[in-house]
């Protein structure tokens, strides 16, 4: 395979979407699987929905998922700068080599006199096209124009003719010349186009393969005819297939949260996501999709990317990430456990791993790292800052005439004169069990939802041992009074 260099070129506006990740994983596999490069460029020309604080997020989130670029704008490289309002000079330079040309000129309509134009046209039952002026523009016409308070912009002139795209995933693509219109390049506050920008940029940074989503692939024909008017060279367009939810509607936030983050929050492994993302749209062959980032990076080819819209699946990443968590070493879960831990509130203290290296033993068969605190966190809120489940007070408390009640009386100075650990406590209980001829259900459902509330939490000997004796004790007291209330 021929050495490529590709590129992920996000606009910083939020955190890094499900889609954009996965534009950066394809990019990233084909770039490593080829021995290439891979370009982390920022596109920030779009200063109304510009957030700073974003390019720190979608860079976090891209090294979270295990996704490394050789340049960029934290690492530097022999293209920069990485980000494009650093490079407006760079944009002027080759916007003048145009205006030169006559291949782009100089426009002052205003937003009103545009918008009438339109609603002209669509009077007319046509297609609005802008109309370029027989005389072209010239700078000083352009300042004038400034000095009069009216917008400036720059249009490319399109030539009037066909333009054909090859697409590695969806084949060839023609515009029409009537289709096509005199586009923007430079906006009215001199900043450019994602068009001129996007174009330059890749030349410049000698993209070879250009992988986004299809819904660039309508666009393409203006960055075709900009190369060609500047003299880069063609680079490989691989568009890839929309991501949809289960309904097959577009995948957004109607139905859960659809960023990258977000998934990190919740409690996800980056390598269970990431190898879910990598199938949207693409397939290793057979029945493979459990693969970790180098299997993928020796399987991964566009020539195996699809056509048909993919389907964000919630369950079957759910059901990758509990095959992933059960794969992981205690030390990788750990890692990723204090990751999550850093990312969220929880009553967990997150400074002491061996406590949590222990609750995760104690959460065997976890789905999300959000299981955790759901079966451990109430051990480590204040004795009186959970309440009772009014079902399972009913169910095993009070049924029986207050059987559960009985075997807390009974229990609790057998545990205040107890050595308390894990083996003392389980021989205590089984022992009480055995001598009152009860099952241990019988025996450690009172238990725990005496000292958790619920009936689920980590095995009972677990449970009090992590818990202590002072706040068992406590939380059994608490929990008798309910029957005296």
């Amino acid at each position: 395979m021929e050495t490529i260099k590709t590129r992920f070129a996000p606009s910083p506006t939020g955190y890094l979407h499900v889609g954009g990740a996965r534009t950066a994983l394809f990019n990233f596999l084909a770039a490593r699987r080829a021995g290439g490069t891979f370009v982390l460029r920022i596109e920030d020309t779009d200063r109304a929905r510009h957030d700073e604080s974003a390019v720190g997020k979608i860079i976090d989130d891209l090294r979270w998922l295990g996704i490394a670029w050789d340049e960029g704008p934290d690492v530097g490289g022999p293209n920069g700068p990485y980000r494009q309002s650093e490079r407006l000079d760079i944009y002027r330079r080759h916007v003048e080599t145009l205006l030169s040309a006559g291949k782009a000129y100089y426009a002052f309509e205003t937003a009103e006199e545009l918008a009438a134009l339109r609603a002209a046209a669509e009077g007319e039952k046509r297609a609005f096209r802008y109309a370029r002026p027989a005389t072209l523009p010239t700078a000083d016409d352009a300042e004038r124009a400034r000095a009069d308070g009216r917008p400036v912009v720059v249009r490319f002139a399109a030539p009037g003719r066909d333009v054909t795209i090859h697409d590695e995933v969806f084949g060839t693509v023609t515009v029409a010349a009537g289709e096509q219109d005199d586009f923007i390049i430079v906006k009215d506050d001199g900043w450019p186009t994602y068009h001129l920008a996007n174009v330059v940029d890749d030349a410049l940074m000698g993209v070879t393969l250009i992988m986004r989503g299809q819904e660039f692939l309508g666009q393409t024909w203006r960055q075709a005819l900009l190369r060609e008017a500047l003299g880069f060279a063609t680079p490989t367009y691989a568009h890839l297939p929309l991501i949809l939810d289960m309904a097959g509607r577009k995948l957004s936030k109607r139905d859960g949260d659809v960023d990258v983050h977000a998934f990190r929050a919740a409690g996800y492994l980056p390598e269970a996501l990431g190898n879910f993302i990598a199938l949207l749209g693409w397939s290793a062959g057979g029945q493979r999709e459990r693969m970790d980032l180098a299997e993928m990076i020796a399987a991964f080819g566009p020539e195996r990317i699809g056509k048909a819209n993919a389907k964000f699946d919630r369950e079957k990443l759910l059901a990758f990430n509990t095959d992933a968590a059960a794969a992981a070493d205690e030390d990788r879960l750990l890692a990723a456990f204090e990751d999550y831990l850093s990312l969220n509130e929880t009553p967990i203290p997150a400074d002491d791993p061996a406590l949590l290296r222990r609750l995760l033993r104690a959460s065997a068969g976890l789905r999300t790292f959000a299981d955790v605190v759901a079966k451990t966190g109430v051990l480590f809120v204040a004795d009186e800052a959970f309440d009772y489940d009014a079902k399972a007070v009913k169910k095993v408390l009070a049924k029986g005439a207050g059987a559960g009640y009985a075997v807390l009386e009974a229990l609790r100075g057998r545990l205040a004169a107890c050595e308390w650990s894990e083996e003392a406590l389980h021989e205590l209980i089984e022992a009480y069990c055995v001598g009152t001829s009860q099952g241990m259900g019988k025996v450690a459902q009172p238990l725990r939802v005496a000292v958790t509330g619920a009936t689920v939490s980590p095995s009972i000997t677990e449970t009090l041992a992590i818990l202590g004796r002072d706040k068992t004790l406590a939380r059994i007291d608490r929990c008798l009074a309910l029957r005296e209330a």
